[in-house]
This record gives structure tokens, C-alpha cells and sequence, in this order.
């Protein structure tokens, strides 16, 4: 195994200058896709070194369920490793699990609470997805699941013209029909695996609002009526609807910079040719930096594997 195990917890740091310059040079789409990507392919890597890591360590304790042939003096020798990272490594893929499971809990429970909290199907504000609520806090956010609703409280349609309001629910119809919920929950889980993953987090949540942002002015044909939507949603005060798991409209976040986006021509979809020389250069450190976390991580697995079926007794 060597250093090959080590090398997937921190190769998530070549991504980090990806993350900056996808948000500002890709269109939104490709951004969200393409970070989305490299984050759980880095994130799944690096908790799997961890995870041979923690058996290493196991099996050197005391009492362990894990057949005794793993704690030889041989395998030992064959596993070069600090017996501290072995036993440390146990309990960072605890608390990663323990994070993984708070994080997909609290995104059940949200869904759960936003849904009962929503009225009957034929109820009074309810218009086929949308669902206008009667609230004092303007707030808009998407809810997935079943056929997926738009909810819009009516202090927010009172902030807005009618198309400006007709801006507003194509925005969250896009998150819907983009199913942009998993793209944050996937990036979510990833920061909670590695820290070094937590720029991707925060650039796929802009991203995803970008591209709900471009959808939304396809849909009204207009993009400066979305960006006076947006604009206008941020200057009233709202009381946040749960974690970024559901895409609100008017979450706190760079407005600025979605209203200035939305002002400017609309970016090119393609991937290719790469639209500055920096980008170029982030992207192949990015896909150097996942393909060598995906390649060491295999390479410690066989080895880790091989040896530790060698050492079995039949």
C-alpha cells in the first residue's frame, strides 16, 4: 500500500482551482455536472482509503473479530503504515458516517415537514405544481419527490410583477426538472467525507441557482426580468427554509453576481474549446489530480486484499 493509501485524502486539493473558475467560465449546467463528478468520485476515494486504513488498524487490536492471520508480524511488514494512522483512520471514518448519516437525516426530515406542511393536493392556492402558502415572509423554494411542487409564499408574489412572478416559478420549476436537489445533496456528503471538498459544495449551490437562472429566462424570454426577480427577492428579509438540500429562491447567497450573469449574454454550453487558458490548465489539474485519487486508491485496495487473502487461513 505504502503512500499510495495517503495520497486520496489530500489529491481533492487539485480540484479546489477548478471549482473557482467552472462557476465563472462554464455554463451553469456543465459547472454543476462537472463538479458534482469530480467531488463524489474524490469523496468516495478517500473514504475508501480510510476504510483500508481502519481495517489495517483493526486488526491490530486487541480482540478483534478479524481473522488472525491479518495481525501477523508478516502482514505487518508487508503493509508499511504508522499503527497511530491505522487507529486514527477508525475514528475519521466514524465521524464520516456519523456526517453522513446526520446529513441524509436532516434532508429526510426537511422533505418530510416542508411536504406535510404543504395543503391537500386540491386545497385552496394549489395550481397544479405551484403552491402558493399565505405567509408575511417572502420565500420561494423547490420541493422534489412525487411530481415535485413549487412553493411560493404570498408575500413573495406581492413583491413581484406578473412577469417577474411567471420568472420566479420557472426558476424553481428548473431546479425541479433538473433534479438539482441531488446535485447539492451528492456535494454535500462528498464535503462531509473530505474538507477539502467543501469549495465544490458552495460552487454547485451558485451553480445550480445559475442554471435554474438560465432556464427560467429561456422559459419567460427574458433575462433581465429574471435578474429584477432575483434582485428583487434578496432585498426582502425571509426566514430560511432548511438546509441548502432544497433550493430556495431566494436563499441568502452572490446575488450580485447571478444578477450580473444574468445581464451578460448567455454562456456557451459546450465543454469545448475551454474558455481561458487558467480553466484549461484547472481542468487538467482536476482530472490528473481525480484520476491519480482513483488509481491509488485501486492500487491500495488490490494490494490490501492480496495480502490480506494470502494471510487467511483456508
Amino acid at each position: 500500500m505504502g503512500v499510495f493509501v495517503y495520497l486520496p485524502l489530500v489529491l481533492p486539493l487539485t480540484a479546489l482551482p477548478m471549482a473557482r473558475l467552472a462557476e465563472q467560465h462554464l455554463h451553469p449546467r456543465s459547472a454543476t455536472r462537472l463538479l458534482a463528478a469530480v467531488g463524489s468520485t474524490l469523496a468516495l476515494c478517500s473514504t475508501l482509503c480510510l476504510a483500508l486504513l481502519m481495517v489495517v488498524g483493526t486488526a491490530q487490536l486487541p480482540g478483534n473479530p478479524l481473522p488472525d492471520g491479518w495481525s501477523d508480524p508478516e502482514v505487518r511488514a508487508a503493509l508499511p503504515y504508522e499503527e497511530k494512522a491505522g487507529l486514527i483512520a477508525i475514528g475519521a471514518l466514524g465521524a464520516v458516517l456519523v456526517a453522513w448519516g446526520g446529513t441524509l437525516l436532516r434532508h429526510i426530515r426537511t422533505r418530510v415537514r416542508a411536504a406535510r406542511a404543504l395543503p391537500a393536493p386540491d386545497g385552496h392556492g394549489v395550481a397544479g405544481d405551484l403552491v402558493v402558502v399565505p405567509s408575511p415572509d417572502p420565500y420561494a423554494y423547490a420541493l422534489p419527490g412525487g411530481r415535485g411542487r413549487v412553493v411560493v409564499s404570498t408575500a413573495m408574489m406581492e413583491c413581484l410583477d406578473a412577469r417577474e412572478r411567471d420568472a420566479l416559478v420557472a426558476h424553481e420549476r428548473a431546479h425541479l426538472a433538473g433534479r438539482h436537489h441531488r446535485y447539492l445533496l451528492v456535494t454535500q456528503l462528498a464535503a462531509r467525507a473530505n474538507p477539502f471538498l467543501v469549495p465544490l459544495r458552495t460552487a454547485v449551490a451558485y451553480s445550480t441557482e445559475r442554471w435554474a437562472d438560465e432556464e427560467a429566462a429561456y422559459a419567460v424570454g427574458s433575462r433581465r426580468a429574471v435578474a429584477t426577480a432575483v434582485g428583487k427577492a434578496a432585498l426582502f428579509p425571509h426566514r430560511p427554509q432548511g438546509p441548502a438540500v432544497l433550493p430556495a429562491f431566494a436563499a441568502p447567497g452572490p446575488v450580485p453576481r447571478r444578477v450580473a450573469a444574468l445581464l451578460d449574454p448567455e454562456p456557451p454550453a459546450g465543454l469545448w474549446p475551454p474558455a481561458s487558458a487558467h480553466l484549461a490548465l484547472a481542468a487538467v489539474t482536476a482530472t490528473a489530480g481525480t484520476a491519480a485519487s482513483a488509481l491509488s486508491s485501486l492500487n491500495a485496495t488490490v494490494t490490501l486484499v492480496g495480502i490480506l487473502h494470502a494471510a487467511t487461513p483456508l
